[in-house]
């Protein structure tokens, strides 16, 4: 089998996360979910918490290894011996970005390829920024993320 990383910054891990990994278990069956630090991007949770919620969101999952990384993805795809990185795509804007990074991954590291995935059409729309600013202001995103990061959110914007 094949290994492949599904990177991100998951802040807060969406549907449309959970689709694009559950796609990409059924095409690789192991996947390690790589939070990523992303201090430049500011998060609203810590890295320790996105792990908690990914590791609690995904502990059914056979086949799924969640980790934290800091630095470059290539670096810890090496380390992991994985051979596909997973990116999930919505639109032809995250495309661009994407397609451009993974020329980069691919000049930095030869033999790993990228492979796009998109969300099913119901989460094609959703996006971790989206949701937290919704939530931020009291709003339902219940369509969006499951009810366990429903409820971090709650408690994130009512302190």
């Amino acid at each position: 089998m094949v290994l492949a990383v599904y990177p991100g910054t998951f802040d807060p891990m969406t549907l449309g996360h959970e689709d694009v990994l559950d796609r990409a278990l059924s095409l690789f069956g192991n996947v390690v979910l790589a939070v990523a630090a992303s201090t430049r991007k500011k998060p609203l949770f810590t890295l320790q918490e996105r792990l908690e919620l990914a590791r609690e969101l995904t502990a059914g999952k056979p086949g799924v290894k969640v980790v934290g990384y800091e630095g470059l993805l290539v670096d810890l795809v090496r380390e992991l011996g994985a051979k596909v990185i997973v990116r999930g795509v919505r639109a032809v804007s995250d495309f661009e970005y994407e397609f451009q990074l993974a020329g980069m991954n691919r000049t930095l590291a030869a033999g790993v390829e990228t492979v796009f995935l998109m969300p099913a059409l119901e989460h094609q729309f959703v996006s971790g920024s989206f949701v937290r600013e919704i939530a931020s202001m009291g709003g339902d995103v219940s369509r969006f993320v499951a009810a366990r990061t429903q409820e971090l959110l709650r408690r994130k914007f009512s302190s």
